[in-house]
């Protein structure tokens, strides 16, 4: 059974995490199984970026993001190529790492 280990996040995820996670679910599904509150503002439908996460370790693990997820990540805040939203990145057979962004699209809106 593949691991995913959550990286330190000061509020959804203080001292890190390691979970266990099916193969075929979501980044997402597991975290919010384990008690790790991923905002999900679309309720996991790719529709925003709330989920926005990192995959430090076993990107190349995972299937190819699809246009869709593509679109919404342009918007995400801190982009970057590892990037994805965790409603999409499905589970495979390697352990992943992820870090939870510091914020997301609607932490950063409500700042201004």
């Amino acid at each position: 059974m593949p691991q995913i280990i959550f990286l330190p996040h000061p509020e959804l995820c203080p001292d890190g995490a390691v979970v266990e996670a099916e193969k075929g679910e979501s980044v997402m599904e597991a975290a919010l199984r384990n008690g790790i509150e991923i905002e999900h503002a679309c309720e996991m439908s790719c529709a925003c970026t709330t989920c926005h996460v990192l995959v430090r370790d076993g990107f190349e693990s995972l299937e190819p993001s699809d246009e869709l997820e593509d679109d919404m990540l342009d918007k995400a805040w801190g982009l970057e190529p590892d990037s994805r939203l965790s409603c999409q990145t499905i589970v495979g057979d390697e352990d992943l790492t992820i870090e939870l962004p510091k914020y997301t699209i609607n932490q950063v809106s409500e700042r201004h």
